[in-house]
């Protein structure tokens, strides 16, 4: 029973065994943060394309549907669908119908847009573009806005019903933060149908 209590060998290893186990372990949870680190991306372009593609169905599946004349104030509603977004930060804008950064320098305001119809675009923050293309017929979008009834109308409507949409009013544009419920409606002028965003 003396002998046992003498030998001191194996309380010696304790400590080395530990610290080995140790450096093990964190060798494991450093190569577990670089693999999330490489995978984080590719999860959240996932995540983009598959909200770009739910909203170009929802998209189409409206286009066929009654559109509304913003001239008759009256008129019933035209088909309209809901678009949720909640995309990555990384994320600068999403277009519908337009590129707003032809020259992917982030700004967004100093040339003129890029007319894309039947495309949704999102673009990154490192300038890299992703589209989603709407099959079938063309696709119009126009920002609308509300009138002084409360109606919505396509945004050129309200100052001259003769005046021809202008290029920047024939897309849409959603900046960062991407995030939220996005409403489109179905609206025909001079026999053109639209899609117009009620935001």
């Amino acid at each position: 029973m003396k002998q046992l209590f003498s030998d001191t060998v194996a309380a010696d290893t304790i400590p080395l065994k530990l610290v080995v186990y140790l450096g093990l372990l964190s060798a494991v949870l450093i190569l577990l943060a670089q693999a999330w680190s490489t995978a984080v991306p590719v999860l959240d372009d996932a995540k983009i394309k598959d909200q770009a593609e739910a909203a170009s169905l929802s998209i189409l599946s409206i286009q066929d549907g009654y559109a509304r004349n913003p001239v008759e104030g009256y008129s019933p509603e035209g088909s309209m669908c809901t678009l949720e977004f909640s995309l990555p930060a990384s994320v600068r804008y999403i277009s519908f119908g337009v590129d707003p950064d032809p020259e992917c320098n982030g700004n967004l305001s100093d040339s003129e847009w890029t007319l894309e119809n039947n495309t949704i675009i999102s673009q990154y923050k490192n300038g890299v573009k992703k589209r989603v293309f709407l099959e079938g017929n063309p696709v119009y979008f126009v920002k609308g806005e509300r009138n002084f009834e409360g109606i919505w109308i396509p945004l050129v409507n309200q100052k001259n019903t003769e005046a021809p949409l202008s290029l920047e009013k024939k897309g849409v544009v959603i900046e960062s933060p991407v995030s939220g419920e996005f409403l489109f409606e179905m609206v025909m002028q001079d026999g053109v149908r639209y899609t117009m965003a009620h935001f």
